[in-house]
């Protein structure tokens, strides 16, 4: 399996979800400090859905990170669970995964996840 194409995706995954979650953090803080002003129920909400993003966003980004570290070390593109292939179709669609299509959906049938939108 050619790994590049997978890091370079990771690579600007990694500077795209970066920034992201640095610009939703400032928003957060900005309108929290707005909201201190104002003392406005509106300014509370927005602030909030600005620091569940950038939550969402790091824990992503955290796994991407993760992702490229496999890469290095030769471990990426199998199961952390038993080391067999993680399918190449899986790959493509959540290239940060770090497993096989049968792991994932046990690891989910005990706790559901929340499946980030990219």
């Amino acid at each position: 399996m050619d790994i590049q194409p997978y890091k370079e995706q990771l690579l600007a995954l990694e500077a795209r979800l970066s920034r992201r979650t640095d610009r939703e953090m400032a928003d957060g803080r900005e309108q929290t400090a707005d909201s201190a002003r104002d003392a406005g129920e509106a300014s509370d909400a927005s602030a909030s859905d600005s620091f569940s993003g950038a939550e969402l966003d790091s824990t992503v980004l955290q796994q991407v990170r993760d992702a490229l570290r496999r890469i290095e070390d030769g471990t990426y593109g199998t199961c952390i669970v038993d080391g067999r292939p993680i399918e190449e179709k899986r790959l493509h669609a959540v290239p940060w995964t770090p497993y096989c299509l049968e792991h994932q959906a046990r690891l989910e049938a005990v706790a559901p996840a929340k499946m980030p939108t990219l």
